[in-house]
């Protein structure tokens, strides 16, 4: 069997070189998204902006029977 070492030398450099890119590349993105993502997303909006959703607390008794909620969840698909 003959091995080539020249041949498995460029394919380590091939593998090494690609390895270090993604890394390089994935840490790029990393950073371009922690620049573009708002700080506090969750804060209320400021001006003439409502806010769409307040968190309350409803129990499960509150919301009707576990029939009518299963009905509903088949039919909005959710």
């Amino acid at each position: 069997m003959v091995l080539y070492i020249r041949k498995w030398i460029d394919r380590i450099k091939f593998i090494f070189m690609f390895s270090l890119l993604t890394f390089v590349l994935y840490h790029i993105f990393m950073m371009i998204t922690a620049w573009i993502e708002p700080t506090q997303k969750y804060k209320e909006p400021a001006g003439r902006a409502v806010k769409a959703f307040q968190h309350q607390h409803v129990s499960i008794s509150d919301t009707g029977s576990m029939k009518a909620r299963l009905k509903l969840f088949y039919w909005y698909g959710e």
